[in-house]
Order: structure tokens, then C-alpha cells, then sequence
């Protein structure tokens, strides 16, 4: 069995050493831990650093990409690496390193294909109130998307097994943790949490650069996050409020129409018809998005068979 951790990093040359240094070198269940670094454009001399502590691997992006793609990166070069479980953890030591065997332990044991990691939030001093809200919101639509129960699904400290790896692809540019949960849970994985410790705050959050763009990107990721995955009960909900608000003021105008008043409510009979039709219209889109969202599972299951074709000629 191999166990790769693998660490997105971006200009991460003054943190990294206390991360790795952190990082086990063995650890029961398993012959091999190796490490994986991902540079993802970073503009200092990250990937040296990391060669010079003795990382085993080192993946680079020319440019920055982003923390989704950079987790997406690195699971493909852990996959092509031979890695049994993945960990993936911060390179800013956020994580307790020394709750990596309580991530693994469920994998080991085939109760779950991903573990997250849920750390103590309320008790996080470095995280403002609007952060805790929005973490809260997170994992709420995560839960309802997903139907699985994650206390604190925006946790980048998690463990995957080689399976759930190759099921997973992410379309978010902004963060993987949400929608990677989501996916899991559709897939029919088993998605367990279990509690972690957090290490001092070394540097400002990358995701998190202003409260304003904060809220302002959880708020767009939750709600891509429903039109991907959830596209029917997104569209329908809207449509279905909309039709049903045409019924009511075409009601109204019916019933003042065989009272004798309907010619002064001509208004309510136009916005009735108007209603009615963006509600119909809605409602379709609805019925497309789901059908576009089977195809995009079925593509998601081509990718798995690739993947375990590739793996088994090699």
C-alpha cells in the first residue's frame, strides 16, 4: 500500500518547510508514504524549496491556475505515481499532520472512499464571524447536494482512496472542497468526517483576500454548485414559484372578469400570461439541464474507465 500527501502550493518557499517538516515518513497500514508537491505558478522558489527537504515529487504549473486545478493536478500525478490513498493538505501547516493516521484509518478499514477532516470552528480564533457563517452555508448546501452529513465541508485536510480519485473531477475554478464532496455523494461513496486539529495561523488565507470577494465567490460557488449538480431542482423550483404566481393573478383576473370588473384589470391579465410563459419556458430549461446533467455523468464514468483501463496496462 502507498500513501502520497500532496500539497497545492502557490509562492509557499516561507511556510513550507514547517509543513513538511510536520509530514510523517511512515505510518501503520501502509510500506510506502511518499510527498507531492504542487508549484502552481508560483513566483518564488517554491519547487526548490520543496526539493530541498526532501519531497519526492515535484509537479509544476508555467502559470497560476488556481487551488481547484493544483488539487486536480495532484491527484492525477498521485494516480500516476501508484498512490493506493491520497491525503491532501495545506501548505500553510493550517492542519494537525498528526491527525493524518485518523484520516486513513476509514479507508484502511473500507468504511469510506473520501474522509474529511472537520476542524473545531467556533473555536478558530483567526476566522472572522462572516467566515464561520459562510463555512456553515457551505456545508448545509454541501449536505443538501450531496446527501451525505459533513460538518465542515470547505476542510481541504482530507483522504481519498485510489478509487474515489479517479471518479472525481472538478469544474469550480475557486476551491475543490465543496464540489468534490458533492460529487462523492452522487457517486454513491462512502463520505465519512472525522475530527481534526488546527496549527497556528503562518499567513493570511489566499482564498479569503477580502470579506466582500469572499462572500461574494461562496455565494457564486453555491450557487453553481446547485445549477450543476442539482440543475432540476434549481430550475424547477424558480419555474414552478413563477408559473404558480401566473395562476394566481390569472385566478384573480378570472374571477374579476365574471364579476363585470375585468376591463379595468387588463394589467393583471397580461402579467398573468407573461408569468405563465416564463414559468413554462423555466420549467423546460429544467428538463434540459438535467439531461445535459446525465450526459455529464456518463462522460464522468467514461474518464473512471479510462483511468482503471490505463492503470491496468501498466
Amino acid at each position: 500500500m502507498k500513501l502520497i500527501i500532496q500539497i497545492p502550493c502557490f509562492n509557499e518557499s516561507a511556510t513550507l518547510a514547517v509543513t513538511v517538516a510536520a509530514l510523517p515518513r511512515s505510518l501503520a497500514g501502509f510500506d510506502t508514504v511518499e510527498w507531492l508537491v504542487i508549484d502552481d505558478g508560483s513566483q518564488d522558489n517554491t519547487s526548490e524549496v520543496a526539493r530541498s527537504l526532501g519531497v519526492d515529487h515535484v509537479v509544476r504549473h508555467t502559470r497560476n491556475q488556481g487551488l481547484a486545478k493544483a488539487f486536480m493536478t495532484g491527484l492525477d500525478a498521485c494516480l500516476q505515481r501508484g498512490a493506493d490513498v491520497i491525503v491532501n493538505t495545506d501548505a500553510d501547516n493550517q492542519y494537525c499532520a498528526a491527525d493524518i493516521p485518523s484520516l486513513t484509518q476509514p479507508i484502511l478499514e473500507h468504511r469510506a472512499d473520501m474522509v474529511i477532516g472537520a476542524r473545531p470552528i467556533d473555536a478558530i480564533e483567526h476566522f472572522s464571524p462572516v467566515k464561520k457563517l459562510l463555512q456553515r452555508l457551505g456545508s448545509w448546501v454541501v449536505r443538501v447536494a450531496s446527501n451525505t452529513d459533513i460538518p465542515d465541508a470547505p476542510s481541504g485536510f482530507r483522504a481519498l482512496s485510489r478509487v474515489a480519485a479517479q471518479h472525481l473531477m472538478v469544474f469550480n475554478n475557486y476551491t475543490y472542497t465543496l464540489e468534490t464532496i458533492i460529487q462523492a455523494g452522487q457517486k454513491n461513496m462512502a463520505v465519512v468526517s472525522v475530527p481534526v486539529r488546527v496549527n497556528g495561523d503562518l499567513r493570511p488565507s489566499r482564498l479569503v483576500k477580502s470579506i466582500p470577494s469572499y462572500i461574494q465567490k461562496s455565494i457564486v460557488t453555491i450557487l453553481r454548485i446547485f445549477i450543476v449538480y442539482r440543475p432540476f431542482r434549481f430550475f424547477g423550483t424558480i419555474g414552478l414559484v413563477i408559473f404558480c404566481c401566473g395562476l394566481v393573478l390569472g385566478g384573480r383576473f378570472l374571477n374579476l372578469y365574471l364579476q363585470g370588473d375585468g376591463g379595468g384589470h387588463v394589467q393583471s391579465l397580461i402579467l398573468a400570461a407573461t408569468l405563465l410563459i416564463m414559468g413554462f419556458q423555466t420549467l423546460l430549461i429544467a428538463v434540459v439541464a438535467d439531461l445535459q446533467a446525465a450526459n455529464r455523468k456518463l462522460l464522468e464514468d467514461i474518464r473512471f474507465k479510462l483511468n482503471s483501463s490505463n492503470k491496468s496496462d501498466e
